[in-house]
């Protein structure tokens, strides 16, 4: 397959869906520093007020609604790049269904209209099937995800999507990234809102406040940074690549690699009993994160990553353990990214909000 959606001169318009997010801020960041990049649609459902990189226009759409009318943003452009993605609510998975795969295939159905010639989606290790942790697998590794998380149900139903897309439009190039899980420090205040909820005391992860790290069956997974997670996707716009890339950076991260990082002992605990507590919290609105995926996290396969450094010629420049590191620092800190409404800090009031709406319960 050729590069054909190249221009001369290498002058790239890139749209990418769901540019405010973690990975989205970072890519446009990438973007905005590629001389071969002409020109950036940014479309969120929020679109930022004080951010203004060079050569980006903003658009505001949401493409869980149906009625959002995609194909117009997307004429002319020479790639799209598929970011969006709804986490919560978790306690009614209805609404993330119609925004990750309904939207996704709305999404995907513009890009073949307007004549794209480029599609590279966002794609997880939450994809996969439950596999090894002992050694790595490659892309061939089944993608069925795991059923009783919603997260993972909805990235591998979208898997299927894309594999009728391509054999319906085979002169697409269709790229899949599989990530690990994605931290910067300006994604700490989101993350800490999708997954831990409000009443996680900031100051709690200094080191050495942390008492034990769980060591317990499965907890072993991978991880790298926002802005290597975007290299990556950057990268795939200039080569002929299509297909799967697992994205990931080293080392793989378990219990003695975060006691390290809190300054915490590692206890050993059966994996049973985490569960019940964190589902009794989840049932009582007391943490967004569903038991379903901490079902999935343990069960996860680690992922080689031999093909995208073989192929896109990509090369993490930050260690698993520095991505973390970073990211419990902006947790302590509170931080964030005011520039855009997904990664912005808030406050005391806005977990009050979170409390009054019901944790786990909104988007």
């Amino acid at each position: 397959m050729t590069n054909d959606f190249a221009p001369a001169g290498g002058a790239l318009r890139v749209v990418v869906v769901g540019a405010t997010g973690n990975v989205g801020t970072s890519l446009v960041r990438a973007l905005v520093d590629d001389p071969a990049v002409a020109g950036i649609v940014g479309i969120a459902r929020r679109i930022p007020q004080d951010w203004r990189p060079a050569r980006t226009t903003w658009v505001h759409a949401d493409i869980g609604d149906d009625r959002t009318r995609l194909v117009d943003h997307l004429r002319g452009a020479h790639a799209v790049v598929h970011l969006a993605w709804l986490l919560q609510p978790t306690h009614d998975p209805s609404i993330t269904w119609r925004t990750n795969v309904l939207g996704g295939i709305r999404v995907f159905e513009a890009a073949a209209a307007a004549g794209v010639p480029a599609l590279i989606h966002a794609s997880s290790v939450a994809a996969y099937s439950p596999g090894p942790k002992r050694y790595p697998v490659d892309e061939s590794w089944p993608t069925h995800g795991w059923p009783g998380a919603a997260y993972c149900r909805e990235k591998a139903y979208v898997e299927r999507c894309l594999d009728a897309f391509e054999r319906e439009n085979p002169h697409i190039r269709v790229v899949r990234m599989r990530p690990g899980f994605v931290f910067k420090r300006e994604s700490a205040a989101q993350q800490r809102r999708l997954f831990a909820g409000p009443f996680l005391p900031n100051r709690l992860v200094r080191p050495r406040l942390v008492p034990v790290v769980p060591d317990m069956r499965g907890l072993r997974f991978q991880a790298l940074h926002s802005d290597d997670a975007a290299e990556a996707y950057r990268l795939a716009l200039h080569r002929p690549v299509h297909g799967a890339f697992n994205l990931a950076a080293d080392p793989p991260l378990d219990a003695e690699e975060l006691a390290a990082l809190l300054g915490a002992q590692v206890v050993r605990m059966p994996r049973s009993a985490v569960r019940a507590a964190l589902a009794g919290a989840w049932r009582l609105h007391l943490v967004p994160s569903s038991p379903g995926l901490f079902d999935a996290v343990v069960r996860l396969p680690l992922m080689d990553t031999s093909r995208a450094r073989r192929e896109l010629g990509w090369e993490p420049r930050h260690a698993a353990t520095q991505a973390i590191e970073e990211f419990l620092e902006g947790l302590r800190e509170g931080a964030g990214d005011p520039s855009t409404a997904p990664l912005a800090p808030g406050g005391a009031g806005s977990r009050l909000h979170e409390v009054a709406t019901g944790v786990g319960s909104r988007p």
